[in-house]
């Protein structure tokens, strides 16, 4: 049996951690060097990377494209089809900044889907659409690994190929700017969100690397921002290309310490990247867009197959009968009796936060998310059948400098930018929820290759 990529490069930090037991240490040291810090912690506290076969690359490229080719269908055609619209139950405020009519180019210039890839499977959990964190560390965090000498030794039995997030992703904003009719060929740009935020230091770093390849950067916070009617002002320069990592969510909440971006937005005098309309496609009721046969006629044949093959069923939660692939089910009481095989969580929520995984839940804890979701003030809810994930072996380094080998929940997520893959953010946990937030980490990934034996 030929061993994986994964097996050879635990044999090699076995001997390698033998002879220096201090690497996990070096390693920390220099994440937390390159900023790659999520509060205290640093966002790798794992010794291997991530391997995807060219096949399983390929195959998630096809697949997350078409998803995020939907996205783009879905909200263009939502805001001329009342009917599709009311499925996507934004808010009213999220509703108004999506009509807003600065109608330029792809609703989603940086996306991002979360997937569960498996040898026989590949299923999609969500649709990010609105410029989604972790590029500028996914592509650091591969480069710092890129340097250890266990992929020096690797790197003679396999090609191990990384992925160029930021040059891609500035691409992809300057696309984005000239659909806008933006005519510098330099433009200043201001990745705008909250001072303080978690990902403040991702901020840096992209600004850093999008000033090396010449373009004039900027971080600023919403409340720096000036409108005066004619231009967008951040640190005293004019701003031309609005980097938007705060999240509309917050600009609903928070109009007055937004208002100079949204004015400006809305007198279409600065390009944002996402645009607001970037929510609608966003919001997790998407899926059930997609998912729900009513919809068919939007999609092709084609199409279809993919959501049906790749797309998890997916409801809003309401009192209704709807289709669960071919019969008429009473929603509430399919919930109740599937428990074991369905997760509730808000339409709208990060981080994990509010969802309910139904295997791990007692019947009444069960009945009491449910109700939960019927009596939610703020948004909608969604119940989605669960789906296979991904477990893989890691070695992790603990509190204490030990390295363990943990068995490790892997969500693997590509990031589109103008709906093309260009790299992947794969985040491990030891729970059913794999976010940063819950504990786990993240890991670079590298699509390997094994080099022909003439090659040693």
């Amino acid at each position: 049996m030929p061993s994986s990529p994964a097996e050879d490069w635990n044999e090699l930090l076995k001997a390698y951690l033998v002879r220096v037991p201090g690497l996990p240490q070096d390693l920390f040291k220099k994440m937390r060097h390159a900023k790659l810090t999520f509060g205290d912690r640093v966002h790798c506290p794992f010794l291997r990377p991530f391997f995807l076969s060219p096949e399983d690359d390929a195959r998630v490229r096809t697949v997350a494209e078409t998803i995020a080719d939907l996205g783009e269908r879905v909200a263009i055609t939502a805001l001329d089809d009342k009917h599709l619209f009311a499925q996507l139950h934004l808010r009213e405020e999220e509703e108004r900044l999506a009509r807003l009519p600065t109608g330029y180019g792809r609703v989603s210039t940086a996306s991002r889907l979360d997937a569960f890839l498996l040898p026989e499977s590949l299923k999609f959990a969500e649709y990010n659409g609105e410029s989604p964190a972790g590029a500028g560390y996914a592509e650091t965090l591969a480069e710092i690994f890129r340097e250890l000498p266990v992929m020096a030794q690797f790197a003679r039995k396999y090609e191990a190929h990384s992925y160029p997030l930021s040059a891609k992703l500035l691409d992809a904003l300057m696309m984005s700017y000239m659909d806008w009719g933006g005519s510098s060929t330099k433009p200043q740009i201001a990745i705008v969100d909250w001072e303080g935020v978690p990902t403040w230091s991702e901020f840096e770093i992209l600004q850093e690397r999008f000033e090396r390849m010449g373009i004039p950067t900027l971080v600023a916070d919403p409340r720096e921002l000036e409108f005066d009617g004619k231009q967008l002002v951040a640190q005293d320069k004019v701003i031309d290309l609005v980097y938007r990592r705060v999240l509309i969510n917050d600009i609903v909440t928070k109009p007055a310490e937004c208002a100079a971006l949204v004015n400006a937005y809305a007198a279409n005098v600065v390009c944002v990247s996402n645009n607001f309309r970037c929510k609608i496609p966003h919001v997790k009721a998407f899926f059930a867009v997609l998912t729900d046969e009513q919809n068919g006629a939007l999609f092709s044949h084609g199409e279809r197959e993919i959501i049906k093959r790749h797309i998890p069923w997916t409801r809003v939660v309401g009192d209704v009968k709807t289709a669960h692939y071919g019969q008429t089910v009473e929603l509430l009481a399919f919930i109740r009796k599937e428990r074991e095989n369905l997760v509730l969580k808000p339409s709208d929520e990060y981080g994990g936060s509010g969802v309910t995984l139904g295997w791990e839940t007692a019947e009444a804890a069960w009945d009491a998310a449910i109700e939960r979701a019927l009596t939610a003030q703020n948004g909608v809810w969604i119940v989605q059948e669960r789906i296979p994930i991904r477990r893989e072996i890691f070695p992790y380094v603990t509190d204490v400098g030990q390295v363990h080998y943990r068995d490790m929940l892997v969500d693997f997520a590509p990031y589109l930018f103008r709906g093309k893959v260009c790299g992947f953010l794969t985040r491990l946990s030891a729970t059913g929820l794999a976010n940063v937030t819950s504990g786990g980490g993240q890991v670079p990934a590298y699509r390997v290759t094994p080099r022909t034996s003439s090659a040693h």
